[in-house]
């Protein structure tokens, strides 16, 4: 059986929030806009849902707007924030780290005439608060700064941000998709004003995902349509995904994180044990399974292909830029030389990773990364003596 090292990317789904599901994928088949009986049992589920999500952020339920996903959320949050503002000004403040749904979301809005400020991060992947307090202006209208990184898994100190956005008066949009998975958002001891969930980081369904927007936020919408969400996202909401993204979320509330923790120290230290082995990231500010390191003399892509025949599942980076001959921006921003940067490598970790799965992966790594250099050596040779 493969050792799983790729819960960045997703996360199993939990049997739990699967059986939770089901009777909304078999039974419960009615439009929880409609009137009737189906419909009124399709909504009773979905405000159920909506309800327990809310409780766990110590939020309203009607700050909770379900979306597709993690993406959609922050598109949701920094378009909407950015339009419904757009008289007041149109200055948006981020850090040159964040998701890719982020960064793309605010490249569309530069073409749009506003303007963006990347903050750029140390060598660990953190933001300077006192950067953010510089970098706001009279236009600014959003602050958004990622929890943690989902590449390099760095935490970012996001309720000393929160609090310098509160002091101005600026919306704080908060991507809190990869540390969700560990410990739900607080908004308020952030003082954010929107944050972004996604369901299958933490063993829910791929497909669902939600933004919490606090109460009295301006934003406009991104999908036309029907009225659903208090018109904040139009379409038939995805009733079953909601049910199970609840669920998830109430079973991973008390995890003791301690022993992965361990893991995760110990999957460093053996790979950065070997030679030209750099980890990235925070030293200890990190989430509680993220794993990344950088290696000189070989191609991130190669090395993850050849673990996979070794049936150990892992990444570059993130998942939504697989298949990018660029290096990862993440790595670039934190200093990182571009070649270096090439030969990436994410292990991050689950529930059901032991001391077993992680010394195999040490071992194997190792012989891996032997053998790619060796290849690169021996392909380097041939090229000279041409």
């Amino acid at each position: 059986m493969a050792i799983y090292l790729d819960h960045a990317a997703t996360s199993p789904l939990r049997a739990e929030a699967l059986e939770a599901m089901l009777p909304y994928l078999r039974d419960h088949h009615g439009n929880p806009s409609s009137i009737h009986a189906s419909g009124r049992r399709a909504r009773q589920g979905l405000d159920e849902a909506r309800e327990r999500i809310a409780a766990t952020l110590g939020a309203q339920p009607r700050e909770i707007v379900f979306t597709s996903g993690g993406t959609e959320a922050d598109n949701l949050a920094i378009k909407g924030v950015a339009w419904a503002a757009s008289a007041k000004g149109r200055h948006i403040v981020t850090s040159s780290v964040e998701h890719k749904a982020v960064m793309s979301s605010c490249a569309m809005l530069e073409r749009q005439g506003f303007e963006i400020t990347y903050l750029p991060v140390d060598r660990s992947g953190r933001v300077d608060p006192d950067e953010v307090a510089a970098a706001i202006g009279p236009y600014t209208v959003l602050v958004s700064v990622q929890a943690a990184n989902n590449e390099v898994g760095t935490v970012q100190p996001v309720a000393e941000i929160g609090a310098l956005c509160r002091e101005r008066r600026i919306a704080f949009h908060v991507d809190a998709v990869q540390s969700s998975a560990f410990a739900m958002p607080e908004p308020d001891a952030w003082q954010a004003t929107l944050v972004s969930l996604s369901a299958h980081k933490l063993g829910g369904p791929k497909g669902i995902g939600a933004l919490w927007v606090r109460r009295g936020t301006a934003m406009l919408p991104q999908l036309s349509g029907g009225a659903q969400e208090r018109q904040r996202r139009a379409g038939t909401e995805n009733v079953a995904g909601a049910i199970g993204f609840a669920t998830a979320v109430a079973l991973g509330l008390d995890a003791d994180h301690a022993p992965m923790i361990g893991l995760r120290d110990r999957l460093i230290e053996g790979l950065t044990a070997l030679p030209d082995v750099e980890r990235t990231g925070h030293p200890t500010d990190r989430l509680p399974n993220s794993a990344s390191v950088v290696i000189e003399g070989i191609e991130g892509g190669d090395l993850v292909a050849a673990l996979d025949l070794e049936g150990i599942e892992a990444s570059t980076g993130s998942a939504c830029t697989t298949g990018s001959v660029e290096p990862s921006h993440v790595l670039l921003a934190m200093g990182i030389d571009p070649q270096l940067a090439h030969g990436s490598l994410r292990l991050t970790l689950g529930p059901q990773t032991t001391r077993a799965d992680v010394e195999r992966t040490i071992e194997v790594t190792a012989a891996c990364i032997a053998r790619l250099r060796a290849i690169a050596g021996l392909h380097s040779r041939a090229v000279a003596t041409a």
